[in-house]
C-alpha cells in the first residue's frame, strides 16, 4: 500500500511540473498574428523624422522641417502604394515657397541620412517673377505643377539628357507627362543669371537644374524615386499626406536603427 502511495504521489509531482512548464511557456510567447504588426506612435514617427533632419544637416541648408515632414509622409505613402522602388531610399524636394534666388531644391537619402546635392531649380515663366506665385496642371499654361511626382525614364530632348516626371496628385499635377514636364538643365539656373536679372530665368513649367549639375541630378533621383514640390496653398490636396499610413513603413526602418537620438527636440 505504501509504495501504491508514493508512486500515485510521484505521478501527481510529474503531472503538476509538466502542467507548470507549459503554463510558463505559453505565458512568455506571442500570439502569431502579434508578430511584426507594431507601428511607431506620433512621437516616435517625429523623432525618426527629425533624427534625419539633423543628422543630414537639412536646416543649415535651408530646408524646413515642416516641408521635410510632408515629403517623407508622402515617400512612404507612395512606397506602400508600390509607385517607387522597393529599394531606394532617394528623396528630392523643391521648395517653391523660396525665393528663386535660394538653392531651393535637395536630393536626401533617407536610408543614410544624407544630403547629396542642394542647389538650384527654375519655376514655371507664368508662375511668377523671383517667387512662384501661381500653378497649373494645364497643357501651354507655362506654369508649374505642385505635389508628389515619380521620377521615369532618361531621354535626349532638345534640353539635352532628361528625365520624365510623372504627377501623382490628380487634379494638380497629373497632366505632367502629357505637359512633357521634365527634369533638364538650364543655363538660366545660374548665379549669372541671378547676378543680371536678380532672380533665377525660368522654364515652361519644368523644374529646371542647372546645366552643369544635370547629369549628376538625373543619375541620384532617376528611375522611380519621390520628387515633391512643395507650394503652400490651402486648395492643395494629397492623399499621400497620411501619416499614419507613413508611420507604418517608417517603423520597418525605425526598429532597424541601431541608435535614435531620443532626445532631439520635436
Amino acid at each position: 500500500m505504501r509504495r501504491y502511495v508514493l508512486g500515485l504521489a510521484g505521478i501527481l509531482v510529474i503531472i503538476f511540473a509538466l502542467t507548470s512548464i507549459s503554463w510558463k511557456s505559453t505565458s512568455k510567447a506571442k500570439p502569431t498574428d502579434q508578430l511584426n504588426t507594431s507601428r511607431i506612435d506620433d512621437q516616435e514617427y517625429n523623432i525618426y523624422l527629425r533624427n534625419i533632419y539633423d543628422t543630414a544637416q537639412l536646416a543649415t541648408y535651408g530646408l524646413s522641417i515642416e516641408v521635410f515632414e510632408k515629403a517623407v509622409t508622402g515617400f512612404y505613402n507612395l512606397k506602400i502604394s508600390g509607385k517607387v522602388d522597393a529599394d531606394k531610399s532617394i528623396l528630392t524636394i523643391a521648395d517653391f515657397d523660396l525665393s528663386s534666388k535660394k538653392k531651393r531644391l535637395w536630393i536626401i537619402d533617407l536610408a543614410k541620412k544624407e544630403l547629396l546635392l542642394n542647389t538650384w531649380v527654375a519655376h514655371g515663366q507664368h508662375s511668377g517673377g523671383d517667387k512662384a506665385t501661381s500653378f497649373s496642371n494645364v497643357n501651354n499654361s507655362f506654369q508649374s505643377s505642385m505635389g508628389f511626382y515619380v521620377t521615369g525614364e532618361i531621354y535626349n530632348g532638345q534640353h539635352g539628357r532628361s528625365l520624365r516626371l510623372d504627377g501623382m496628385d490628380e487634379g494638380f499635377n497629373s497632366n505632367a507627362r502629357r505637359r512633357a514636364i521634365v527634369v533638364h538643365g538650364a543655363s538660366y539656373v545660374s548665379q549669372g543669371t541671378i547676378n543680371a536679372l536678380g532672380r533665377l530665368g525660368r522654364s515652361q513649367g519644368c523644374p529646371a537644374v542647372p546645366a552643369e549639375l544635370s547629369n549628376t541630378v538625373i543619375n541620384a533621383i532617376g528611375g522611380k524615386t519621390v520628387l515633391f514640390i512643395n507650394v503652400s496653398d490651402d486648395a492643395y490636396t494629397s492623399k499621400y499626406l497620411d501619416e499614419g499610413l507613413a508611420a507604418q513603413l517608417a517603423s520597418n526602418y525605425f526598429e532597424n536603427q541601431e541608435t535614435l537620438d531620443t532626445t532631439s527636440s520635436i
